[in-house]
């Protein structure tokens, strides 16, 4: 993807300078001119030479060979505050854009909720493994250290994430405390912890038996010690300081398996952790949306109901 940059300095980073990109339409992606804020300083991300190959971007809109991680913003036409952190999956291999992220966001931004889509770097792609987690950290930090500039409520972020890009959401919001990087800015003293969390057929568990997944692979690779494995498993690393969290999945999915969300929602109970958890009978894996036919389109109307009820969203 070619990408055009100019520089702006945002509101509440003390005088850091955020890249502003422009986005071109691709496939099912963002319109023309879509405003997008590099995640990085001067584009230099940490660790590994990266791709070193241009962006590329699938007929579906699946993008690889990730080298400038960036925010891609959705600003509604009356914004109430709200913010959400948009992650979509792809096994940390490639990033649905075109099935998952992109269409939330463009939901979030018809309900007034200022929509973030994460365009995060890939750990196959010259990147060390922890990238992914690196860019999740940053971009919740970049966020609230832009809030007055987006006319946020700081109480009111949240992070949605879709298959490994609900892993990545999950390790952000149960890991606020771990330094993943090096402080780079004054936005890095601001907290990564989101107000909020939804994870749709979410990976979270890389424990047997449900470690079959390539998210799981891309992160500690074939052959982990349980260590590793215990160290990126949300719901072994939740405490009491998780913040509220939506879970929906579906009991045949054949790729992560239902049991990632019944550990997670049983881990939240434990922990006195506010949790909502919603098992479809059928709907697969990677229904983003959901297709109006299908069991899983209720999930979007659920979840605006269970954020509402608790005040993220404004009802």
């Amino acid at each position: 993807m070619h990408i055009k940059r100019r520089e702006l300095l945002l509101a509440g980073l003390s005088g850091a300078a955020l890249g502003l990109l422009t986005e071109p339409a691709v496939a099912v992606a963002a319109p023309a001119g879509q405003q997008a804020i590099d995640l990085w300083p001067g584009s230099r991300a940490p660790g590994g030479p990266g791709p070193g190959e241009a962006e590329q971007v699938s007929a579906k809109g699946a993008v690889t060979r990730v080298s400038r991680p960036r925010l891609v913003v959705y600003r509604p036409e009356r914004p109430n505050g709200s913010a959400m952190l948009v992650i979509a999956g792809g096994g940390y291999a490639h990033i649905e854009r075109g099935a998952e992220s992109t269409p939330a966001c463009l939901w979030l931004q018809s309900l007034g909720v200022t929509a973030f889509e994460l365009v995060y770097r890939l750990p196959g792609e010259h990147w060390p493994a922890m990238a992914p987690l690196q860019d999740g950290q940053r971009a919740m930090r970049v966020i609230r250290a832009s809030a007055q500039s987006f006319g946020l409520d700081t109480g009111r972020i949240g992070v949605l994430g879709f298959s490994a890009g609900g892993h990545l959401a999950g390790m952000t919001a149960a890991t606020p405390g771990l330094a993943r990087y090096q402080p780079v800015d004054e936005a890095d003293r601001l907290s990564s912890r989101p107000d909020f969390a939804g994870l749709i057929y979410p990976v979270l568990t890389f424990m047997p038996p449900f470690d079959h997944t390539h998210a799981r692979r891309s992160i500690v690779g074939q052959h982990p010690t349980a260590e590793q494995s215990a160290a990126f498993s949300v719901d072994l690393l939740a405490t009491a300081q998780m913040p509220p969290t939506f879970l929906a999945q579906a009991q045949d999915d054949p790729i992560a398996p239902v049991d990632n969300s019944l550990l997670m929602f049983a881990a939240l109970r434990r922990l006195g952790v506010p949790a909502e958890m919603h098992i479809f009978a059928a709907g697969k894996h990677g229904w983003g949306m959901g297709k109006p036919d299908s069991l899983v389109h209720a999930w979007p109307g659920l979840f605006t109901q269970w954020a509402a009820f608790n005040q993220f969203f404004k009802a």
